[in-house]
């Protein structure tokens, strides 16, 4: 079945894309208002992308034709955490998820602990097994209000429970129980059924 899209409407592409780019992980993203005020949203359009320089990717949605917090955000200060979500914080995760106006502090009303960056002004969220502190590299305006952040990762936090070996900068990648976005509105997976299959030696 061949689906042309140059001749769909975005939501019959956004449908189609939501169930086939399975799993997305997921970007628990703080921000920091002009006023002050903390702003915590997931965001599932989201991948590392590069290592030199170490960069990430997030595709921000608008809102009624206008910037979301988090991008209104991102554009005047340059500076946001990128959270990585656990199996025991989807629920925090799902109640941080509406849309809610610039003066609601998310992680006050999901009952999150934020705790203190190193390199930019938004926190981490304390709980979260990893976090990466960003500064804008580079913004792509898409659709009024939508547009892909490209975010250059200038310190990463990781629990010090999931090192394998701190020194060889093992990580123990399974005990981060990380979750990720699958199809619908609220369907999520979580990353426990592993297999291991070796990449083969070109001959």
């Amino acid at each position: 079945m061949l689906f042309d899209f140059t001749a769909l409407p975005r939501d019959v592409r956004s449908k189609l894309m939501h169930s086939t780019v399975v799993p997305r992980p997921i970007a628990w993203i703080v921000t920091r208002h002009a006023s002050g005020q903390t702003n915590a949203a997931p965001f599932s359009f989201f991948n590392v992308v590069a290592t030199e320089p170490p960069l990430l990717c997030v595709g921000i949605s608008a809102r009624a034709g206008e910037d979301k917090d988090t991008l209104a955000n991102i554009r005047r200060s340059g500076q946001f955490v990128v959270n990585l979500v656990s199996n025991a914080q989807a629920a925090a995760m799902n109640a941080t998820a509406p849309d809610y106006g610039p003066e609601v502090d998310e992680l006050a009303k999901a009952g999150l602990v934020a705790a203190p960056s190193t390199k930019v002004d938004p926190p981490r969220i304390a709980d979260s097994p990893v976090a990466m502190e960003c500064e804008l590299f580079q913004l792509v305006d898409l659709e009024p209000g939508g547009a892909v952040v490209l975010g250059r990762i200038l310190a990463m936090h990781i629990a010090e429970e999931m090192m394998l070996d701190v020194n060889r900068y093992y990580v123990d990648t399974p005990k981060l129980e990380l979750i990720g976005r699958m199809h619908g509105g609220g369907v999520y997976v979580r990353t426990t059924d592993l297999f291991d299959m070796p990449r083969p030696q070109a001959r």
